[in-house]
């Protein structure tokens, strides 16, 4: 059985336009790289009983407080049994009334400089998510600065913005880190309880545009980091005897 996925793309503050075509692209890729994605944005579906079908909830672009409360105690029932976790751009500023989130992710988005081009630098060029990258890459988005520093709660940083690439007027109010934090991993997810099983979680900062959605290398960037976090042998995955995840075939 392929590797299954929800993709939970809801708004309760800004609404990117490049959803619709996020989704499109990650469709459409869907079966090239063995995966199965559902999309919705109905938080009724955040149960025990339906996140157990999936191994990894990918957060794709949303903002506020798209989960109540039996939505978060169901995502984090679902992550202390292993699930993986995928965070998009925007997801950063989702949830903010939920630590465990907040840890799982990485670090809170803070603020960003207009779009432009800036260049993103390749920190680790081994990892699925990178390899292959130009090791200075160029592209069109928003280069965020984020509220903490996710290297704080285990993370590994694997893009870093120059920050000398791009124009930022902004005041920065907190220090997310050296070198600027764009992408990163955690083998471990950070918002797990203790004492439980953590699957992976992995974050990108780009994102933004309707076009990047239709960039190769940024398709790659994303497939490489979703498939990663898959490779995880915390659900069924890889993983049968696992107590989260798409279950196997009988027979």
């Amino acid at each position: 059985m392929p590797a299954r996925a929800l993709v939970y793309s809801a708004t309760a503050g800004y609404r990117h336009d490049s959803i619709e075509a996020s989704i499109d692209a990650l469709r459409s890729r869907a079966s090239s790289a063995d995966l199965e994605f559902d999309f919705t944005e109905d938080k009724s579906l955040f149960t025990d009983e339906h996140l157990a079908k999936y191994d990894a909830i990918v957060f794709l672009n949303n903002s506020g407080i798209v989960l109540d409360d039996t939505g978060k105690a169901a995502l984090q029932n679902y992550l202390n049994l292993g699930g993986n976790f995928v965070g998009i751009h925007c997801a950063a500023d989702a949830l903010r009334d939920t630590p465990f989130f907040g840890k799982q992710i990485g670090a809170y988005f803070d603020y960003h400089p207009p779009l432009q081009e800036s260049v993103v630098d390749v920190v680790d060029n081994l990892h699925p998510s990178t390899a292959g990258l130009p090791a200075r890459w160029r592209v069109l988005d928003e280069m965020y600065s984020f509220q903490s520093d996710p290297r704080a709660v285990g993370a590994k940083v694997l893009l870093a913005a120059d920050e000398s690439s791009y124009s930022d007027p902004g005041k920065r109010m907190f220090d997310h880190g050296r070198p600027h934090p764009t992408a990163w991993c955690q083998e471990r997810g950070a918002g797990v309880q203790q004492g439980c099983v953590a699957g992976r979680s992995w974050y990108t900062g780009l994102g933004h545009t309707v076009e990047i959605w239709s960039d190769e290398l940024f398709l790659r960037h994303v497939l490489g980091g979703i498939m990663w976090a898959l490779a995880c042998k915390a659900t069924r995955a890889c993983n049968k005897e696992s107590k989260v995840g798409n279950p196997p075939t009988e027979g």
